[in-house]
């Protein structure tokens, strides 16, 4: 199994570009999973460009397919407006493309995605920590997203001293920002996953979160919930960084994949020269023997590639630094970062 990062086809308009180099690649896996971060949908007018929602033309779509996707995640900020989001949704049932996390209504937001390979059967829920407060979430009448609300706290450094900051009697000390998730919406989740624990043999939690390349509370009490419900993988995208990789209870965490393939976002703006993740599994019937990421960029014409990791040191040492906070240790072995292997 394949996942990716973020994959927005905005101002897309030969969908053979964006995995021209690396579909080989993709086409080479059993089930593909990425996190849709646009809306298929040809506005009757220009929308305002303060509004979030990334709107790609319809006939991107096809990229889709091209690059061997089997299911896409759409709970995300981005895609954004009932109309547009209806109007995607029916294209990927079109091309045969199943997705999560968005939906008509409430309970089809939060219903997975099942693919069936080779008699296995990999089940994806999704749902977005980063969405607007009015008229975004998928309600019983309205079409929307799936969520999973996160709190936010600032708390004056009274307690305890942090390393290299002054005493708590000095005017200006910074606060401690302590973030957790929403216990009505975490309880939500974990019910979703344990009911599809049992129709599917892997399973997969997908979540949009995160700020900067940081890994914040919430995410990792999300991350380690899911697991404990049930989830075989939990896989991170939103920041746009290539985020730490925890194993937790032998199962991955992927706290940002990055992007996948992102040439231009807010206000029609060109994304520069990003670092993405493509991670790996591997499975013997349904247990897990190895995990493992290649590193992505993309050129000037919008064409995802794997990096050569002899030649991306930054890279590589930037991701190193970030997975050993969490006390994960990597290894090259050849195009890839190796996570974990079954002993």
């Amino acid at each position: 199994m394949m996942l990716t990062g973020d994959v927005n086809l905005m101002n897309v308009t030969d969908p053979k570009v964006p995995f021209a180099l690396i579909g080989n690649t993709l086409r080479r896996a059993d089930v593909l999973f990425g996190n849709l971060e646009c809306c298929f949908y040809e506005p009757p007018s220009a929308h305002s460009m303060e509004r979030e929602g990334f709107y790609a033309p319809l006939a991107s779509a096809q990229a889709l397919v091209i690059g061997g996707y089997h299911a896409v995640g759409v709970a995300n900020n981005v895609n954004y407006g009932e109309e547009a989001i209806r109007a995607s949704l029916e294209q990927l049932d079109r091309l045969g493309i199943q997705r999560t996390g968005a939906g008509v209504n409430r309970v089809a937001a939060r219903a997975p995605a099942v693919v069936t390979r080779d008699g296995l059967r990999f089940g994806f829920v999704q749902r977005t920590s980063v969405y607007w407060a009015t008229g975004h979430e998928a309600t019983d009448h309205s079409a929307g997203v799936a969520v999973l609300t996160g709190r936010t706290a600032y708390e004056p450094m009274l307690q305890a001293r942090h390393p290299g900051l002054p005493p708590a009697n000095r005017p200006g000390l910074p606060p401690v920002i302590l973030t957790w998730a929403d216990a009505t919406s975490l309880a939500e989740l974990t019910a979703d996953l344990r009911a599809l624990r049992t129709r599917a043999d892997i399973v997969v939690a997908s979540h949009h979160w995160g700020l900067f390349e940081d890994v914040l509370d919430y995410q990792v009490e999300i991350a380690h919930a899911a697991i404990d419900a049930g989830a075989d993988v939990v896989m991170g995208h939103g920041p746009h960084y290539a985020c730490a990789v925890q194993m937790y209870r032998g199962k991955p965490i992927f706290y940002g994949l990055g992007s996948f393939s992102f040439h231009t976002g807010h206000g029609g703006r060109a994304h520069g020269d990003w670092v993405g993740m493509l991670a790996r599994l591997r499975f013997d019937d349904s247990a897990l023997v190895e995990v493992a990421f290649s590193m992505v960029r993309h050129n000037e014409r919008n064409e995802t590639y794997i990096c050569d990791l002899r030649h991306d040191k930054e890279a590589v040492e930037q991701i190193t630094r970030r997975c050993d906070k969490l006390g994960t240790t990597l290894t090259v072995g050849g195009s890839e970062m190796i996570v974990w292997q079954k002993p």
